[in-house]
Parts: structure tokens; sequence; C-alpha cells
């Protein structure tokens, strides 16, 4: 157990040099009386909250149950706003500034009077990006998920957030519904405070920080607005404090059976592609090797037993009353590693060990799963030589195993310009090409990747084709998208040379991205390949254009995960 003469924070406040006299003056400044802060564990709060994040739009308030946690523990709460990262407004893509976040979180943590923190988020790259930051830090941290939304609602359906949204949306492409329909769904989808209540992006990866043991048990499954979210707040502020004295650091935490148990979670999900990308760039921080053949093994060992949209039926509500993660992970425990420590002190078993399921069409049973293996695979071949995803979960079944000819398109701007020109000739037979979106050439990677389906085929009921680029899709999409395809177009990745006509095969069962075209071909038209103009010339953009890495890698900044460690400050 740690004594109060070894806190991180005696450094900045204990001694008796000119800087410690300096720190208790400005402290006194605060209006703070020696008593409420000398000896006591200074924990950090970390706050995503912004006004244009809907989110995150109660975190100002769960900072202060928060707050209340530390204090009755016996610590002293210091809340830092940090970025939001906002998936509705921010471009041209969050992901853009996913790195910057996490060095943020890193910098504050490192050079701050801190002992420990409370991280707090949930929309898309939020959790990942503070995640990242804090396994760089490596001190005591525990996070908490910012909660799913209140199911939608419209005339008697239950909606989810972004699934619901592109589906009438192509009704009203398709002249099913108008606008009188739209405007009242315009106000029905997203009803409260929280992120997305379907299995997307961001139900997936506050999963992730609970699977991987860095949030109380149960946390993640709880809806933003119930009054237990409010009591899981001040429980976890009451708990950063007991791992500060007990010195359990997240590198205690973060190992491969960790990574490990995170990956089969978010296989039983039926969870967000996007996953991948960023448990690959957290695992590098841990210096965890984890790459996407990890996932592609594990997938066809993992059945899916969560029925949440887009893959199944539920939302996110009706998963928690089910009994939430702890539910769904409780079936699988022989697939884990419950021997390992959480920040609740207690082994990944012991978490799971009273949790029950009360619903086993929500959360289904071994014998009866949504999917008899996990709803994500990894495609290779001369198309994709570093991989290639796709949720097949969420597509078609007859398109899974598909050759049809290419309609390319050289980035968004062409694709929304033409994806409704007759000349095109799509059918439902084409592959769609999307280029010029991937880290690079989006820049960020922007959630592309659901290519839109030309209006004359909607009409035609036609709600699925094989869709292919170097972009993301939102956790909450679906359709037969081949997703993260590296190295992108950008920097000269083979899906720069598809030529209209060509023809791609897509066999998810033989995990394969074929482009038709022999190898002569190919390396005439790489040849005549020539790079595009930098997309940055000053500023992040910079920064990020010169050090990120592809999407196979993680997206991560090279000198971030690097080996390698940073000096502590001299508080002197």
């Amino acid at each position: 157990m740690m004594r109060p003469e070894e806190l991180r924070s005696h450094r900045w406040y204990g001694g008796e040099e000119l800087r410690n006299f300096s720190h208790r003056t400005r402290s006194r400044q605060l209006g703070l009386n020696p008593e409420e802060h000398l000896g006591k564990p200074v924990i950090g709060i970390l706050n995503t909250w912004g006004e244009i994040n809907p989110c995150h739009m109660h975190l100002r308030e769960r900072a202060e149950q928060v707050k209340r946690g530390v204090w009755q523990a016996g610590g002293y709460p210091v809340e830092f706003p940090v970025a939001t990262l906002s998936e509705t407004f921010q471009k041209p893509t969050p992901m853009l500034y996913r790195n910057l976040l996490s060095m943020e979180t890193e910098e504050i943590l490192r050079s701050y009077p801190l002992d420990g923190a409370v991280l707090m988020g949930g929309c898309d790259k939020t959790t990942p990006a503070l995640l990242m930051g804090a396994a760089s830090a490596d001190l005591p941290v525990i996070f908490v998920p910012a909660g799913p939304m209140l199911r939608g609602h419209w005339r008697g359906e239950p909606l989810g957030s972004g699934t619901d949204m592109w589906k009438y949306w192509d009704d009203r492409r398709a002249g099913l519904i108008g606008d009188a329909e739209l405007a009242e769904l315009e106000c029905g989808l997203a009803r409260s405070p929280g992120h997305c209540m379907t299995m997307g992006t961001a139900s997936t990866m506050t999963s992730v920080a609970e699977a991987l043991g860095l949030t109380l048990p149960g946390a993640a499954s709880i809806p933003a607005v119930d009054s237990a979210h409010h009591r899981m707040a001040a429980a976890s502020g009451a708990r950063i404090v007991k791992m500060v004295w007990a010195e359990l650091t997240i590198s205690r935490v973060l190992d491969g059976r960790a990574f490990a148990d995170a990956i089969t979670a978010v296989l039983a999900l039926g969870g967000s592609t996007n996953a991948l990308i960023h448990l690959i760039a957290m695992a590098g921080r841990s210096r965890i090797p984890l790459s996407l053949d990890d996932f592609d093994a594990a997938a066809r060992q993992v059945p899916v037993l969560a029925n949440i949209r887009p893959g199944g039926a539920y939302l996110m509500e009706d998963f928690y009353y089910a009994g939430g993660l702890r539910g769904l992970l409780s079936r699988l425990t022989d697939l884990l590693h419950t021997d390992r420590i959480t920040v609740s002190g207690q082994t990944f078993g012991e978490t799971l060990a009273t949790a029950r399921v009360h619903d086993d069409d929500v959360i289904r049973t071994r014998d009866n799963p949504v999917a008899a293996e996990g709803g994500i695979a990894v495609l290779r071949g001369n198309l994709a030589p570093g991989g290639a995803v796709i949720k097949h979960l969420a597509a078609e079944p007859k398109l899974l195993w598909h050759t049809g000819p290419a309609v390319v398109f050289e980035d968004y701007g062409d694709l929304r310009h033409r994806i409704n020109d007759p000349a095109l000739s799509i059918t439902g037979d084409s592959v769609l090409v999307l280029r010029g979106s991937g880290p690079l050439g989006g820049p960020g990677m922007p959630e592309y990747g659901m290519l839109p389906i030309p209006d004359h085929l909607l009409a035609k009921g036609v709600r699925d084709l094989v869709r292919i680029s170097d972009a993301r899709m939102s956790g909450t999409s679906f359709g037969a998208c081949v997703l993260h395809v590296a190295p992108e177009s950008h920097v000269g990745g083979p899906l720069a040379l598809v030529r209209d006509g060509d023809l791609i095969t897509l066999d998810v069962p033989g995990r394969a991205l074929r482009l038709e075209v022999d190898g002569a071909e190919l390396d005439r038209r790489r040849a005549g390949w020539r790079p595009p103009a930098p997309r940055f010339e000053r500023g992040y953009g910079a920064l990020y254009t010169e050090h990120v890495t592809q999407a196979d890698a993680g997206c991560d900044f090279d000198f971030l995960a690097r080996a390698g460690t940073n000096p502590e400050p001299d508080a002197r």
C-alpha cells in the first residue's frame, strides 16, 4: 500500500523548495485549504463534454458525480476539459483527430500533479483516444462510459440511430415515404443524451473498455439517462482513489489476455469494424502484438450472441435489461482469460460470476446464436495485400461470394456527383469502388464506406451491392461493404489501379478479395500511376500526413506507437 509521501502529486506539493512553496501558494489561490488536498490522491477527471456533442451532453453532470465519489473516498478531484470528438459534426471525420486527443490525454496525465485519472467519453473515437493516451502515460485510470441513448420511436416502431437513418433515407430516395414522415423521423431517431444505441462503434468501443477490464463491471451497457449511470459514475470516482493507493496502473491491467478477451467481446457482440483499427492502435500503445489475423482467427471460433442492430433485432436498452455485457460474456467464459486483474480489484472471472441473462432472444445461448461465427472477416488478395475487412453479418448472404464489373469513383465528391448517372449502367451485379478515402486520402479515413445505392436500383427494391473502399464505415451501417483496403489508393495501393469494367471477386468464405486482372497489366498501370499532391502544407494536418500509419497498423502516429518512454517531469 502506497504511503502519502510516495504519491506522485507529493513531488509538486510536499517538498520544501521554492517550487513546492509556489504550488501550495497557488492552491490557496484556488481557495483550497491544505487539508483538502495535501497527502491525498489527486485525481484528474478528463471530461470530453462539449455543447456540440450530443453523445456527451450529460457528462458535465456526471463529472460532479465522479467528484462526489472521489471526495468520499478521500481523494481530491480536478476536472480537465479535453477535446470532444463529435462523430456527427466534426469534419472531415473525428478519426483525423483521434491521435490528437490521445496526445492531449497523455500529456495532461504526465505534466500535471495527478496520481490517477477518470476518463469520461463514449462517442466513437473518444474511447480509444483516451485509452491510448492513458496507456502511454501509465497511471492508474478508470473509464466512465457515456452510455447509450434511449431507443428511438416512430409510429409505434423502435428506431436505432444510424441504422434506421440509413434505412429510411433510402426509403425516401425510393419514394416510399415523404417529407412529413421524414420530419417525424428527424425528431424520433435520437431523443436523449448518450451515444448510438445500436451496436455501432460507440457501443462496441465502450464494451471493449469493459472487456479490457478498465471500467467497473457492467458499466458499458447502462443507458446514459438511467439512475444506475449516476451511481456508476460516483462509484468509479471512489474506486480510482483505491486504485492509486494500490498502485494499480493501466499497464497492470492491459496485457495480451485482455486484448484477446476484447476481441472475443467485439465478435460476440457483432461489433463495429472500426474496432479492428482502434484495438490494434490501443495494443500498440501497450506494446502488445496484435494484427488483423488475430481477429480473423478468433472470428472462426466465437459465435455472435448479441441480437442487436444492425446485425440483429434489438437495441442497447434491451441489451442492458437482458443482462448487458456481463450477461453475454458469462456465456463465453471458456473462451476468456478469467484470471486476469481488472480495475475493480477483482479478476475478470469474479466480475462475471454473478452475471445473469434475462432474455434469451436479446442475448442468445451458444446453441441458438445469431451467427455461428463472428460477424467480421478479414480479406486478403491482390486488391488488398495488407488486408481488408467486411462485416458480413450485416450483408445480404447472396453477395458474400460474388464476381462483378467495377464501377470506379475517384473520391467521395466524384461518388456524390455521379452515383445516379445513367451512363454508368450500374446493375445489381456491379461492384462499386471508391478510392481516395483512406487515412491519407480521406483525409482521416472518413466513414464513406457504405456507398449509396443508385436511385433507380432502390426503386426496383435493390438494397445491397458489393462496395469496396479504403474508407471506414459507421458501425451503425450495413451492407456488403468491403472496408479498410490496405495499402490505400493514395499511396499507390492496388485500389489505385482498378478501372471501370475490371472484374472483382469477393469471396468471404475463402477470405479473398481479387482483382481479376493479370499481373503484367497491373505492373503497366502501376508504372503510369502518379501520387496525388499533399493535402496539407502546415499545422496538425501536416503532422498527421507525415506520421499516420495505414489501417492494418491502426492509423496511429508512428512516433506514438514506437517503443520508448518519456521522462517524468521535474516538479521542483
